[in-house]
This record gives C-alpha cells, sequence and structure tokens, in this order.
C-alpha cells in the first residue's frame, strides 16, 4: 500500500509514515455546493476550503449520498440519486470538484455513503423505493423519531434495499473524478469510506451487525486503500439496538466513532447554562471514556466525529453570541487532546457543523430548495448548531486547538 494513504498503525492513525492526528468538521453538503447546477456555488466552496486551510481544519465529514424524489420533505435537494440507480450528473462532477480542491489543499475526507435520517433520503428513502410504503417522517416540530426509525430499521432485512445500496456504493468507490483522473479508491484524499450516518439497529441487532459485516467487506473487495468505517454514534442514553463493541468487532473496520449531544440528549439547556453546563459536561466526559475505553480494550483507533450546541439562550440568529458553545468547544477539544498525548485510542475530532458564509433565509426556520446551505441539514431549524465564518470567538477556540493537534502530530 502507498504511504500516502491514511493507515491505522495498532491503535492510531498514520499518513506516511507519521501519526496523523485531526480536528476536522462536519461539511455534508459540500458536494451540493461543488454542482455547475441547482444550489451549486464553487465560489462558496472554494473559499470555504480556503478558510478551512487557514485555520488548520485539515479533515472534513462529507456526503456523497442523497436519495430523491426532490418532492419530499425535509430533504437536501437536490439529490445525487433521485430514482434508483439515475444520478444526477452535475453532483457527481461536484463531488469530484470538491475532493480535487480538498487535495489542493491537503485536507482529507471521510465519505459518507447513506444515512439513517431522512435528511439525505437515506435508508428510509431506500425502503420506501422497495416497499412502496409511505416513510412516516420526523417532523422537525412534533418528533416522531421512535416511530420513523421503526420504519427505517427494516433496511436490514430488505435484500433489494441493501442491494441498490451496495449498488450505490460500487458506484462511488470506483468512479474516476473528472478533475484528476484518479478513481476515487486510488484518491488518498479519501481518508476513510463511511457506512451510514448514526446507523440504528432498532429491533433488527443481528441484522444490522451482518449489515455492517457484509459492507465493509464489499467495500474491501473493491478498495484494499482506505480505511472503513461505520458512523456510529455509539450507546446512546436511548436504547437504539447498537452495541458498542460488537459493532466495531468485524475485521473489516478499522476504527470506532462515536458522537456526543448534550443537548439533544436533554442534558444541558441553553436557557439555564449556568446550572446544566457543568453536569452535562461530566456526563459527556463519562460517555467519552466509556467509548474510549472500548476502543482501547480492541486496539483500534476512536474519532469524536459529531458534538454541538445551540448557540446562547437557544437563539438561532446569526449575530447571537456563543459563549456557551465557545466553553463547550474548548472542554471537548481539550478532552480529546489530553487523551491523545498520553497514547491513547483517541485520534480526532469533527465538531458540528460548519456553516461558513452561509446564512438561513431567517433564523429558526426550516431550509427549503433555494436556500443556503450551513451546517444545520433540512430537517432542524436553520441556525441551530452552524459555526459561521464571523464567529470569531469560537473560530480563536478552534485555531487555538488545530496548531494543538498538529504539533501533537509532528512531536515524533
Amino acid at each position: 500500500m502507498a504511504q500516502n494513504f491514511i493507515q491505522v498503525k495498532g491503535k492510531h492513525f498514520e499518513k506516511e509514515g507519521r501519526p496523523y492526528y485531526y480536528l476536522g468538521t462536519n461539511f455534508w453538503y459540500g458536494i451540493n455546493l461543488g454542482s455547475k447546477g441547482p444550489g451549486g456555488n464553487r465560489e462558496r466552496l472554494i473559499r470555504e476550503l480556503d478558510r478551512f486551510q487557514k485555520s488548520g481544519i485539515n479533515n472534513l465529514r462529507i456526503m456523497a449520498a442523497s436519495e430523491g424524489p426532490d418532492t419530499e420533505p425535509w430533504r437536501m435537494t437536490p439529490s445525487l440519486m433521485p430514482k434508483p440507480g439515475v444520478y444526477n450528473e452535475d453532483l457527481l462532477d461536484g463531488l469530484d470538484f470538491l475532493l480535487a480542491e480538498m487535495a489542493k489543499r491537503n485536507l482529507h475526507a471521510v465519505v459518507c455513503l447513506n444515512n439513517f435520517w431522512a435528511w439525505s433520503g437515506g435508508m428510509a428513502q431506500y425502503v420506501n423505493w422497495v416497499t412502496g410504503k409511505p416513510i412516516p417522517y420526523h417532523h422537525p416540530v412534533d418528533g416522531g423519531w421512535t416511530k420513523y426509525s421503526l420504519y427505517t430499521s427494516k433496511f436490514y432485512k430488505l435484500k433489494e434495499a441493501k442491494a441498490l445500496y451496495w449498488k450505490h456504493v460500487e458506484t462511488i468507490i470506483n468512479r474516476k473524478n473528472a478533475y484528476t483522473g484518479k478513481l476515487y479508491k486510488d484518491d488518498p484524499t479519501i481518508m476513510s469510506w463511511q457506512l451510514c450516518n448514526e446507523p440504528r439497529g432498532m429491533f433488527h441487532p443481528r441484522k444490522y451487525r451482518r449489515w455492517i459485516s457484509e459492507t465493509a467487506a464489499l467495500i474491501k473487495s473493491f478498495d484494499p486503500n482506505h480505511l472503513v468505517s461505520i458512523g456510529s454514534e455509539g450507546e446512546t442514553p436511548y436504547p437504539i439496538g447498537n452495541k458498542f463493541k460488537r459493532d466495531h468487532a468485524d475485521k473489516n473496520i478499522d476504527y470506532f466513532t462515536f458522537h456526543i449531544w448534550i443537548q439533544n440528549w436533554q442534558w444541558y439547556n441553553p436557557e439555564k447554562p449556568e446550572k446544566s453546563f457543568p453536569r452535562a459536561l461530566r456526563k459527556a466526559e463519562k460517555y467519552f471514556e466509556h467509548h474510549l475505553e472500548i476502543a482501547e480494550e480492541n486496539g483500534k483507533p476512536i474519532v469524536l466525529e459529531e458534538f454541538g450546541i445551540a448557540r446562547d439562550n437557544n437563539d438561532h440568529n446569526p449575530s447571537s453570541s456563543t459563549e456557551w458553545r465557545d466553553k463547550y468547544f474548548e472542554e471537548m477539544f481539550q478532552m480529546v487532546f489530553t487523551h491523545a498525548y498520553v497514547g491513547s485510542s483517541i485520534a480526532g475530532c469533527n465538531f458540528w457543523a460548519w456553516g461558513g458564509e452561509g446564512r438561513p433565509r431567517s433564523p429558526k426556520t426550516i431550509w427549503k430548495s433555494g436556500d443556503e446551505f450551513i451546517g444545520d441539514p433540512p430537517h432542524e431549524f436553520q441556525g441551530w448548531y452552524s459555526v459561521y465564518e464571523k464567529d470569531k470567538e469560537t473560530l480563536a477556540v478552534i485555531e487555538k486547538y488545530t496548531k494543538i493537534f498538529i504539533a501533537l502530530a509532528e512531536r515524533k
């Protein structure tokens, strides 16, 4: 294997024979910005990538999957695959352009190939395509998460749905980049293929783990160069049918992933931060250490690839203050660094999520086609968790720790 691919050595990542640690972000809509068609904005994409390079953000978690039809609610549109096996060529070209521009700036991608949640179509859309049964959406206001999750988890037992997904996996991995001339499977810009964003086993844990094993083996058969990860959020406070150790035990899963959501899990109340923040931070640390311990026991690296909180007082206005978010980012970056410094399995983190120069149509609205893309997916109130390029205090914290992580990688 060529040394410029990021690899796993023991419980750590390596790049070109040196340790690889990173502080990155979630940039799921990069594929859409890269498009020459509707929703695309290549000039903005280049500016955002330049910001990442300048700030030291060196790892982007991106989507390489979105399923139609584009008439469905709360979806990122236009979609990459509006119908089974039918692709939007502008978006495929947009993915090519995104990866090519990332390569110029020495940025690496975690490429997500599916989604448990409906904001990109995902598993639910595959179930709908195969069964014809309507998707019981999780509504931005009224919820409905359990009913939706039970519907979506049927994916694991539907051979036709999995076959459609596996065909998409094959299409992306074997694609040739129109700008670099490289096959994706030969491109070291890609760090990892990720099976799905936050897949949940629900009442089908065995079928879920079988899907993990089958998909990881399939990817490795196409592409032995790249790492493979699940996209797991870990063992959340709620029963979701996941077992962190078992789920990551497969030989073709190269590293562990987990997410921490102190506000979504109702540990933190942004309207009562003085009271709730210390307790939430203690719970976050306990959750962090529990998952790190499992990765340590299994001798694989681990990445915290989603975490974030709202702006102060849960205000969705881009001009509102971010004092508590800045404190939270400082604490989480320091937690990752402290454990990485002593040689543990923790290898990096991706905060949620980059909003950049995009702005909501108005604060706390639901995204609709034609709106600017920001960090909040279309099924969430816009402006909730986005980090903007004007958030100077937040960016100062981020840049402080990107320097620390770069130094950590260079110390050996």
